[in-house]
């Protein structure tokens, strides 16, 4: 039992390359992810706790630190995360914790409820070569359909007493 918790580590596979140029392995990058996970968890409470933002990062970020926290090999960190590799993850934890630095600076969230913004309308012609992403008219049976919901979903009162749903 005693050389086992001692071999272990000696054991683990060594990752000698990432395979994309200019990501070097991070040779620790458990203990990395679990720091960088821990800090941006700690950085997005100065968001507001309504915002989507922060729900998403904290969402994600609580999910990769609890699998970073439950396995030890980097393999089995990967394979859990289905994100790509380790060092990327690193990369990625970093570029996050750099963009609540800023999102917080910017604070895109701080916009008054009556902030009216200018909509600037202009009527030059779009290019040929740029698409113009209009929908085309919807078929007349799609109108048709709709109606025919809508008059089915309407309420039909027979006498003056209120209807009860059970």
């Amino acid at each position: 039992m005693f050389l086992r918790l001692i071999s272990r580590p000696l054991m683990a596979k060594v990752k000698e390359t990432t395979g994309i140029v200019g990501l070097d392995v991070v040779p620790n990058a458990r203990e990395v992810l679990i720091d960088l996970y821990s800090k941006t968890l700690k950085e997005i409470q100065a968001v507001p706790e309504d915002e989507g933002y922060r729900k998403a990062v904290e969402s994600f970020t609580r999910h990769r630190l609890k699998v970073c926290q439950e396995e030890e090999d980097w393999e089995m960190i990967e394979k859990r995360l289905g994100c790509g590799q380790v060092e990327e993850l690193v990369e990625e934890a970093r570029d996050e914790l750099t963009l609540i630095g800023k999102m917080i600076e910017w604070d895109p969230w701080g916009v008054p409820d009556d902030y009216e913004c200018e909509v600037i309308e202009n009527d030059a012609p779009i290019p040929k070569h740029i698409p113009q992403h209009r929908p085309g008219p919807l078929p007349e049976e799609f109108y048709k359909t709709l109606e025919a919901i809508s008059k089915k979903d309407d309420p039909k009162v027979t006498s003056g007493e209120p209807q009860i749903k059970e």
